[in-house]
């Protein structure tokens, strides 16, 4: 799975669990509803569970829960759950300081990405997975 569609995987997977209204959920069952293996969605619940966004019962009946309510679940805490912290990561190398694009790129590039940064987690704090529940069930309709 590429990283653009981890975000929009866990958005389904958190929202399928609202939806649900509490039941628990295996891996297996979210993985038909998604439609990919459950290996993927196992990687991405661990995600969301280190960020405290779900939780597990382990046993016979047991499975995947939601950890706090579906109205204080973000979609910037999901973002951030699955996709760290930096939309747009700078070089991973150091570029060459002697070229005059390579010694002042990272330093042009960071203002402008944290500008993008905090407007994309701005937006996506005013969406909740309540919210998405309820476009769901109205667009089921």
């Amino acid at each position: 799975m590429n990283t653009s569609s981890r975000f929009t995987v866990a958005i389904h997977i958190l929202t399928l669990l609202a939806h649900g209204g509490g039941e628990q959920m295996t891996s297996e069952h979210i993985a038909g509803s998604v439609n990919t293996n459950p290996v993927v969605i196992r990687r991405l619940l661990s995600l969301l569970r280190d960020a405290k966004l779900v939780t597990s019962q382990v046993g016979v009946g047991g499975g995947w829960l939601l950890a706090r309510p579906p109205k204080g679940i973000t979609l910037r805490d999901i973002y951030r759950a699955v996709e760290g912290s930096t939309l747009f990561p700078l070089h991973s190398n150091t570029p060459n300081p002697r070229c005059p694009v390579g010694s002042t790129i990272q330093s042009a590039l960071g203002g402008h990405f944290e500008e993008a940064q905090l407007a994309l987690e701005k937006d996506l704090e005013r969406t909740t997975v309540a919210d998405l529940v309820k476009e769901v069930q109205t667009l089921a309709r």
